[in-house]
């Protein structure tokens, strides 16, 4: 698989990484434990070599998985993890104090079974911690060799400029997706500092492989029941985007998942989608996004298909979407 830099002096990753999340947490109940050891060494075979959890998803068990999932592998593979909420708990609120920071990180360490992690996002902006606090307790972190990056998730373009002026910001985590497109306003343009973006979500939870209808159902612990954007209108109001996107497929040979990633990877050389999977099927589908090129016509025709269509549905419940842009 071809590779890419995340930021100016960051860390050189797989073109499509692996969002570890769902295993252990947010989309139903957690996949067995040796199946998703399988599905992580599957990936690291068809040469993914990003991987990315945080302490909030179980909490603490994804992070525990991968440890030994990627054990066998690690020289070999570039680990991320995050930090920012109480206890690892995202209903208990943010915690981005930097002695919490730095517990966090020792806590991780053990469960990833490393001596180092590649790449330690803060979760979510804190608003009682200034920032330029918490992107200096992760640059003494990375003096220390615990830490080798520094990335924020979710932040705003001002946030995410003073971090930069006090500890290198390697990379932005974000949703960005042909159904969510508002980081080009702002985001994306602050990151020309030299700041690689990582899309989450980069098949808009599922819904841009064509494989969820309007009747649909999800697990009751899906995070999905609570988004605007999946109640049955939304989705069938939706449905004329994975529509366009299977045209396009259709003529590239490709899945619309493919196009979907395909069309992030073109958009900027240093965008890496992170999609997530609980399927063998589904992860090397995706990995097959990688071989799948975009032509500036190419992108230029979804631009036109995708014009006249209006998304339906916020993407987050508003006290969700609160915690995000700040």
């Amino acid at each position: 698989m071809q590779t890419r830099t995340l930021g100016r002096n960051g860390p050189e990753v797989s073109a499509i990484g692996l969002g570890c999340m769902g295993l252990s947490y947010g989309y139903g109940p957690a996949t067995d434990r040796s199946e998703a050891i399988a599905l992580i060494r599957a990936a690291v075979e068809g040469g993914v070599t990003f991987f990315d959890t945080a302490e909030a998803y179980g909490p603490f068990v994804n992070e525990e998985l991968l440890g030994e999932a990627l054990a066998p592998f690690r020289d070999r593979v570039v680990i991320a993890t995050k930090f920012g909420f109480a206890g690892g708990e995202v209903s208990r609120g943010m915690d981005s104090r930097p002695a919490h920071i730095r517990e966090v990180t020792e806590a991780a360490l053990k469960r990833l079974r490393t001596d180092r992690i590649d790449l330690l996002y803060q979760h979510r902006v804190d608003p009682s911690v200034p920032i330029e606090d918490v992107a200096g307790a992760v640059k003494d972190l990375i003096a220390e060799g615990k830490v080798g990056h520094f990335g924020l998730s979710e932040a705003g373009a001002a946030t995410i400029r003073r971090a930069h002026a006090v500890q290198p910001v390697a990379a932005l985590q974000s949703e960005y997706s042909l159904w969510w497109r508002e980081p080009e306003k702002e985001i994306i343009p602050t990151l020309e500092l030299g700041i690689g973006l990582v899309p989450f979500s980069p098949l808009g939870k599922g819904f841009l492989t064509g494989a969820i209808s309007e009747t649909r159902t999800f697990a009751a612990d899906d995070f999905r029941n609570i988004v605007p954007r999946f109640s049955p209108e939304a989705r069938k109001a939706n449905q004329a985007l994975v529509d366009v996107l299977g045209a396009i497929a259709g003529a590239k040979q490709a899945t619309p998942a493919q196009i979907a990633l395909a069309w992030l990877l073109a958009r900027k050389p240093w965008i890496v989608p992170i999609p997530g999977t609980t399927k063998l099927h589904r992860l090397r589908e995706n990995i097959g996004a990688a071989a799948v090129e975009l032509s500036a016509a190419e992108m230029a025709d979804i631009e036109r298909a995708l014009s006249g269509i209006e998304i339906e549905g916020d993407r987050y419940p508003a006290h969700l979407q609160a915690r995000v842009g700040r």
